[in-house]
């Protein structure tokens, strides 16, 4: 029986190739091979798809990714200051005992909701 190891790869749909490539590029997600419709991004071996939709009933927002950060505030700040739309501050999701997970949620270029995740010690 077959059981799932990992998420090889996450499709985002975009409006505009070039313009999204630049801002996942911004990310620091490294560009691993783009055509004319689609790019595909590495993040740590998981890979990132922007494409152009074939049809229209794809042509939505995508689901959320949640990249992990070792310091969220800081990427806050950072990403703030280059101009990325966030929706919230970074902000306490849940507590476990010790560990305390953080999130914030922003905008890419093509209007899909992303965030950062990060899990501190209390």
């Amino acid at each position: 029986m077959s059981t799932i190891q990992k998420i090889n790869q996450i499709g985002v749909p975009v409006k505009d190739i070039h313009r999204a490539v630049e801002f996942y590029k911004s990310l620091s997600l490294p560009l691993l091979f783009a055509t004319d419709t689609m790019a595909f991004l590495d993040c740590n071996g998981t890979r990132i798809l922007l494409s152009l939709p074939e049809k229209e009933e794809f042509a939505h927002p995508s689901s959320v990714i949640y990249f992990q950060v070792e310091n969220i505030k800081e990427t806050y700040d950072k990403f703030k200051n280059e101009g990325i739309t966030f929706i919230n501050e970074p902000h306490i999701v849940a507590k476990i005992n010790s560990t305390e997970t953080w999130m914030t949620f922003f905008k890419d270029t093509e209007n899909n909701t992303h965030a950062f995740v990060s899990e501190v010690e209390a």
